[in-house]
């Protein structure tokens, strides 16, 4: 997916009503989970990351910074993410507990 004409967000943008749900891209531009939660906010912020799974069973959730992410809106206004993290890296990640 070609990222370079999609929207950022504006940092009033980043908040759970507007993340939660959103797809995350790896650095291979694959697709490496949804966002699920996010604790905090601003610079100081996590967002709990759903890896692996098939519709949502089996994922294993896990916390990356909120500023690991670069968030997005594309031109059909779905809202979504990049990270520099590669699925398998997000996998052997520790699993977040709440």
């Amino acid at each position: 997916m070609d990222h370079t004409n999609h929207v950022r967000l504006s940092t009033i943008e980043l908040t759970p009503a507007v993340l939660e749900g959103a797809t995350i891209y790896g650095a291979d531009d694959h697709k490496v989970g949804k966002l699920d939660h996010i604790h905090g906010s601003g610079a100081g912020g996590t967002a709990i990351i759903d890896v692996g799974g098939f519709l949502g069973i089996g994922a294993k959730p896990v916390s990356v910074a909120l500023t690991d992410l670069e968030f997005m809106r594309d031109g059909d206004g779905d809202i979504h993410a990049v990270t520099n993290w590669t699925k398998d890296e997000l996998k052997e990640m520790p699993e977040h507990k709440d």
